[in-house]
């Protein structure tokens, strides 16, 4: 032919497949680069890694503290006329 050689594609089982597998644990940790620092880690989920997410929470928590809102006050969107007023 031309010199391609045609490989197949490797089989990835549907979400059907792994419900109805026994061993299967949607809980199992995967092996992955962390998307923040580069490192090779085992997690269950894909995301910052488990030292990254303390980093963040860290660097990016605030203080609690309590906001006063203005009362409410609805707007006028008529102006009343002169007939409506006259007393």
């Amino acid at each position: 032919m031309n010199g391609v050689t045609e490989t197949a594609a490797p089989h990835n089982p549907s979400s059907d497949q792994l419900a109805d597998d026994p061993n299967f644990d949607p809980n199992a940790a995967v092996e992955f680069d962390c998307p923040r620092c580069g490192h090779t880690v085992a997690e269950a989920f894909y995301g910052p890694c488990t030292r990254c997410r303390r980093e963040l929470r860290a660097r990016m928590a605030g203080e609690q503290r309590e906001i006063e809102v203005a009362g409410y006050e609805p707007k006028m969107n008529v102006v009343p006329n002169q007939i409506a007023t006259k007393e």
